[in-house]
C-alpha cells in the first residue's frame, strides 16, 4: 500500500482533498477487483492490427523536422489570483518533455508564465519558419475554468493563444497539425461515476488544384476533462490525464494513430483512476479527458 495526497486543479480557491492509501499497478492505480479479473483471465496482451494506410488520407510527415513543441508550465500564482501551487507539475512537465522529445519534437519548457508571456510566446512561435516541420504541439500546464486558462497573474481566453496559429495567420504551417495538450479545470463539477458491468464491451478528395482551407482546421485540442469539471492531479506522481498521455505515447506514439493515441488514453483515465478522501463530497470521484478535432487527415508520428 502506497500513500498519497490527492489534490484538485482548482478552479477556484477550495481545500486539498485528504491522504488516502492507494494500489498502484502497473502503468495506473487499479481496484482489487481490476487485480482479480486480470489473474482470472490471464495476462495482458498486446494485440496489433496491420491496415492499409491511405497515403491520401494522412498528414505528410516527410520533412526535416517533426515540429517544435511548447510546453508551458505554471505552479506558483500571484496571491491576488487566489490559486494555490500545483505541487506534482514538474513531475508532469519532465514526463512531456521526454516523451515528446523522444517522439522527434524540439522541446522547450517555460516555468510560471504570465498572461501577457503566455501570449507573447506562442505569438513568437507562431512567426517562426515552419516550412521544414511537419506539425507543431504546445502543452498548457495550470489552473483554468471554462475556456480559460490561468497565467501566474491571472486568466486569459484559451482561443486568444491558440489563434495565433489559425491557417490565415501562421501561413508555414498551414494544412498541418497544430496540437494543443490542455491540463486544467474547465468548472466545478465533479464526477461521481456510475456502476457498469464488469465485462468487456463490446468522400474522393476534390482534383481540383485550387482550393480554399477554413482558417480552423488542421487542430486538435486534447483536454484532461470535459466542460465543467475538475481536472485531477497527484503531487507525488502528477496528473492523471498527463500520467496516461505520456504513457500510452511512450507504449505507441510511433505505431498508432492520433485519435486511437487519444482514445486509449480516455480509457486509461476512465478506468484507472479515482479519488479517495476522508471528505465524502471529493470520495470516489472519476474524471474523463476530452478530445476536440478539427484535423483533416489521419495523424502518424
Amino acid at each position: 500500500m502506497l500513500s498519497f495526497y490527492y489534490y484538485r486543479e482548482e478552479g477556484n480557491s477550495l481545500p486539498v482533498v485528504a491522504e488516502q492509501s492507494l494500489v498502484l499497478m502497473q502503468r495506473g492505480a487499479l481496484s482489487d477487483g481490476d487485480m482479480s479479473r486480470k489473474k482470472k483471465n490471464g495476462p495482458e496482451r498486446s494485440i496489433t492490427t496491420n491496415r492499409n494506410r491511405e497515403p491520401t488520407y494522412q498528414y505528410n510527415m516527410n520533412f526535416e523536422k517533426v515540429g517544435k513543441c511548447v510546453i508551458i508550465n505554471n505552479k506558483n500564482f500571484d496571491t491576488g489570483t487566489g490559486m494555490g501551487v500545483r505541487n506534482g507539475t514538474d513531475k508532469d512537465a519532465e514526463a512531456l518533455f521526454k516523451c515528446f522529445r523522444n517522439l522527434g519534437f524540439d522541446v522547450v519548457v517555460y516555468n510560471d508564465c504570465s498572461c501577457a508571456k503566455m501570449k507573447s510566446l506562442l505569438k513568437q512561435a507562431s512567426e517562426e519558419d515552419h516550412r521544414n516541420s511537419a506539425c507543431f504541439a504546445c502543452i498548457l500546464l495550470s489552473h483554468g475554468e471554462e475556456n480559460l486558462i490561468y497565467g501566474t497573474d491571472g486568466m486569459t481566453p484559451i482561443k486568444d493563444l491558440t489563434g495565433h496559429f489559425r491557417g490565415d495567420r501562421c501561413k508555414t504551417l498551414l494544412e498541418k497539425p497544430k496540437l494543443f495538450f490542455i491540463q486544467a479545470c474547465r468548472g466545478t463539477e465533479l464526477d461521481d461515476g456510475i456502476q457498469a458491468d464488469s465485462g468487456p464491451i463490446n468522400d474522393d478528395t476534390d482534383a481540383n488544384p485550387r482550393y480554399k482551407v477554413p482558417v480552423e482546421a488542421d487542430f486538435l485540442f486534447a483536454y484532461s476533462t470535459v466542460p465543467g469539471y475538475y481536472s485531477w492531479r497527484n503531487p507525488g506522481s502528477g496528473s492523471w490525464f498527463v500520467q496516461a498521455l505520456c504513457s500510452i505515447l511512450n507504449e505507441h506514439g510511433k505505431s498508432l494513430e492520433i485519435m486511437q493515441i487519444l482514445t486509449r488514453v480516455n480509457h486509461r483515465v476512465a478506468r484507472h483512476f479515482e479519488s479517495h478522501s476522508d471528505d465524502p463530497h471529493f470520495h470516489q470521484k472519476k474524471q474523463i479527458p476530452c478530445v476536440v478535432s478539427m484535423l483533416t487527415k489521419e495523424l502518424y508520428f
